[in-house]
């Protein structure tokens, strides 16, 4: 966790969020006491125990807002988009609140203060938010950050982080060119440092340099690097710098040294006993939830297929270390899907797919057996998506570093699948290795309940689904 909050964009998104919070808390507050300002009887009787009403309030919403991806840093958006998404997770959260309120019946806060919490709320939050991201995007309060590299390494930058929302947490100053380097970005962001290294980082301000050239090997101006680091600039590398800042390993730069000492791969015994604790409580939370409707996606598949026809399906993936279980899954295709035995990736609009699995797709229910994987200890909650056998012994042959996806159990949700729409070719399967990667070397439990959240976002919107 200590890792993960190292990250510039997850300290803002963090104090977002805690503000946020706080704002939330203080609408109820707020609305109590307009709702009770001419009666100090009822005033005093509702302040009774407001604190953690408020606590339970703020929580609510902020779980919803979280779950619709509202603290996700590479959401791209227009502001009406933004808005309605906002709206939807204040509504559920209200849903959610009514729920509450008639299972623990002393949280209960009215229904007059409930609906003036949740404008004052919603109010209170858009127009926080819209100042607090104007800020952000200032570029005085941004790191400011020189790339020292301008060929095709340094050139993945700015190929491929060229958005605003991809530059969220730094302001690029621009490259300097490498001793003897083909030059692969436009010539106007290039920078000649007149004098030394350190003098342009002092004159510039910089707080970090990014060290993106070619060819290392006698190339680095390590006098004026360490002149720089002792200046209070951070020096760091080109692949560590996409991974922090755009969630994923780039392939096209990794080497096995940078993977042996870097940091992350936390395996130690404490780390995976809390893993294993937090997978087995939230696959028996979700089957508690869930199961009246896998009760019905069971009946649904029986009345379209009718009697004989298989309700569940059971196929073989790869999982840890390259051991092969058995996943088992609500039938979404026809039985006669694959007669033939040759295994095929999924197509959009695929004609074997039921139209009870087409809907169960979309809304991921078919994926709800998987729960007995978890339990049994095959599968986690939260890992890289398990691949057919057939499609991993292929992988392995043609994409580099793809069997270290197996150093880990796969899961039921995964950054990728956040991160990336449904794969189903080997370019899909290679760009998604990229974030199976940056989890496989970053995840932690908190990161895994932030994983978990924001996949309600993928059921509600379907996003990726085929």
């Amino acid at each position: 966790m200590i890792r993960l909050f190292r990250q510039p964009i997850v300290r803002w998104l963090t104090l977002l969020g805690t503000c946020e919070l706080l704002l939330l808390a203080a609408s109820l507050n707020v609305a109590v006491w307009i709702r009770f300002a001419t009666s100090p009887e009822d005033l005093a009787a509702s302040t009774h125990s407001l604190t953690a009403r408020a606590a339970m309030f703020a929580t609510v919403i902020f779980l919803c807002m979280a779950a619709l991806g509202e603290y996700r840093a590479t959401l791209r958006m227009s502001w009406r988009g933004q808005l309605a998404r906002h709206a939807i997770a204040f509504i559920l959260g209200g849903l959610a609140l009514v729920v509450g309120y008639y299972v623990i019946p002393q949280a209960y806060v009215g229904r007059g203060v409930l609906g003036m919490a949740l404008v004052i709320g919603f109010v209170s939050t858009v127009g926080f938010r819209a100042v607090f991201m104007r800020l952000v995007e200032m570029e005085s309060l941004k790191r400011r950050v020189l790339v020292l590299g301008a060929g095709q390494r340094a050139a993945q930058i700015h190929n491929r982080m060229r958005r605003r929302s991809d530059r969220r947490g730094f302001c690029l100053l621009g490259y300097v060119r490498g001793t003897n380097e083909a030059v692969a970005i436009p010539e106007s962001l290039l920078i000649e440092p007149a004098g030394s290294l350190a003098a342009l980082a002092r004159r510039e301000k910089l707080h970090e340099i990014v060290v993106g050239v070619d060819d290392r090997r006698g190339s680095l101006p390590m006098d004026d690097l360490l002149a720089c680091r002792q200046l209070g600039v951070q020096i760091t590398d080109l692949t560590t710098f996409v991974e922090r800042e755009a969630g994923r390993v780039q392939l096209t730069m990794l080497d096995p040294s940078w993977l042996v000492f870097s940091g992350g791969f936390n395996a130690t015994p404490l780390a995976l006993f809390a893993k294993r604790g937090f997978d087995l409580a939230a696959s028996l939370l979700i089957a508690l939830l869930c199961w009246p409707i896998m009760l019905g996606v069971a009946l649904a598949i029986r009345i379209e297929s009718g009697r004989g026809q298989p309700i569940l399906y059971r196929q073989e993936r790869v999982g840890e270390h390259g051991c092969t279980f058995w996943l088992y899954k609500f039938r979404s295709m026809r039985t006669d899907a694959e007669m033939d035995g040759v295994a095929r990736w999924a197509s959009s609009n695929d004609d074997r797919v039921t139209r009870v699995g087409r809907v169960c797709r979309k809304l991921r229910f078919d994926e709800l057996p998987q729960l007995w994987n978890v339990i049994r200890g095959d599968m986690s909650i939260v890992g890289p998506r398990p691949e057919r056998p057939q499609f991993v012994s292929d992988l392995q042959n043609k994409i580099r570093y793809y069997s270290l996806r197996h150093t880990i159990k796969p899961g039921l949700a995964g950054w990728a699948q956040l991160s990336y729409p449904y794969g189903a070719s080997e370019e899909d399967a290679a760009e998604k290795l990229k974030y199976d990667l940056f989890y496989v070397k970053n995840h932690n439990l908190f990161l895994d309940v932030v994983i978990l959240i924001e996949t309600v976002e993928v059921v509600l919107f379907g996003r990726g689904a085929r």
